[in-house]
């Protein structure tokens, strides 16, 4: 059954105590990407393979996502800034040892394209935290692998 996380805000990104950053570049401009981010909540599932199904709640000011293994996360917006950043917190997890998470892209131009900047940003026991800080990696990589599926998705700036 899902509980509820402490309530964060957006200066949570830089005070977790657990901060993960990836970036990785695409070929399509920033407003691009950050419809696909944004505004196509329920087509997360084909390109992010982590996350099984999303939806958006509240008229968009909130999601709702599940991930492989069956972890899901109740989510508020607490940023949505076109072609430049867009931002939520978890209030309600099932996730074992999660106490506060906040996660953050951050978009950028970069060449003809986008530099896809994403922070996660979180608390937990210290079970949790280990973990995590040991599948750095594999976070990493489902990251890139998520921001390269959706590269083919999203058409190239200029195109």
């Amino acid at each position: 059954m899902a509980r509820r996380l402490r309530s964060v805000g957006l200066d949570f990104v830089e005070s977790a105590p657990l901060r993960l950053v990836f970036a990785a570049e695409v070929a399509a401009p920033p407003d691009a990407v950050y419809r696909a981010l944004a505004d196509d909540v329920e087509g997360w599932p084909g390109w992010f393979t982590q996350v099984t199904a999303a939806r958006p709640v509240d008229a968009g000011a909130g999601r709702e996502v599940r991930l492989r293994g069956g972890i899901a996360f109740r989510e508020t917006v607490v940023a949505a800034e076109p072609g430049l950043r867009y931002a939520y917190r978890v209030d309600a997890s099932n996730a074992p040892g999660l106490h506060a998470l906040l996660e953050e892209w951050l978009l950028a131009p970069a060449g003809a394209g986008t530099r896809v900047q994403w922070t996660f940003a979180a608390d937990g026991s210290p079970l949790f935290r280990f973990l995590m800080r040991r599948g750095r990696a594999a976070v990493g990589r489902s990251f890139r692998d998520a921001v390269r599926n959706l590269d083919r998705r999203l058409p190239a700036a200029g195109a």
